[in-house]
């Protein structure tokens, strides 16, 4: 059975993210200067604009760049930048294909430890030390995917308890703390700048 993900908030979006490892990894990538739920929802919109019911890596990569950039352009765009968010999935899917021949799961099947795993993560395009972190913390707590030390490798995102990001949503009332914890977090970044 597929763990129940709801991070989009559509039925069947969240559907597709709790079977397609492939549609976790570019609904993180997409989550950034968007609404989370609009990011999570984007793999979903990609898979039903290629006519297919689950996302392929090597389908991807090797799309016509142009036309895929179209596809994630059409309305309603999959990302407030859509032409600079296609090129990079198909990145990410290219990688994919290149180092793991395009299973998205292989990335993390045989890590031994988070520390492994998390500098697997960190080696993907588009994806930096904190977007790591945080879908470390949702392989262990939304996917079961717990290898020894995952949740220190994670860093604050691995904590039991929290609300601080998509590895912490598991429906409207965790979606509505996490934008409580995100909206703090700034306020504080920004009465600590310098003036």
């Amino acid at each position: 059975m597929s763990p129940e993900i709801r991070l989009a908030q559509q039925p069947e979006a969240d559907e597709l993210l709790g079977r397609s490892p492939l549609a976790d990894l570019i609904g993180m990538l997409l989550d950034q200067q968007v609404p989370m739920e609009w990011a999570f929802a984007g793999p979903y919109t990609i898979a039903q604009r290629l006519g297919a019911d689950d996302l392929d890596a090597h389908e991807i990569a090797a799309y016509d760049p142009e036309a895929f950039a179209e596809l994630l352009s059409a309305k309603p765009a999959v990302h407030r930048y859509p032409g600079s968010m296609a090129k990079r999935v198909q990145q990410l899917c290219q990688y994919l294909v290149d180092e793991y021949d395009g299973d998205a799961t292989a990335l993390w099947r045989d890590a031994a430890t988070g520390k492994e795993l998390l500098a697997r993560l960190n080696a993907l395009p588009g994806f930096g030390k904190q977007k790591s972190q945080i879908f470390l913390a949702l392989l262990g707590k939304r996917l079961g995917v717990r290898p020894q030390g995952w949740r220190e490798a994670a860093g604050a995102y691995g904590d039991e308890g929290s609300y601080r990001s998509a590895a912490d949503i598991t429906g409207p009332e965790s979606l509505a703390k996490v934008r409580a914890f995100k909206q703090e977090a700034k306020a504080a970044a920004k009465k600590a700048a310098p003036k």
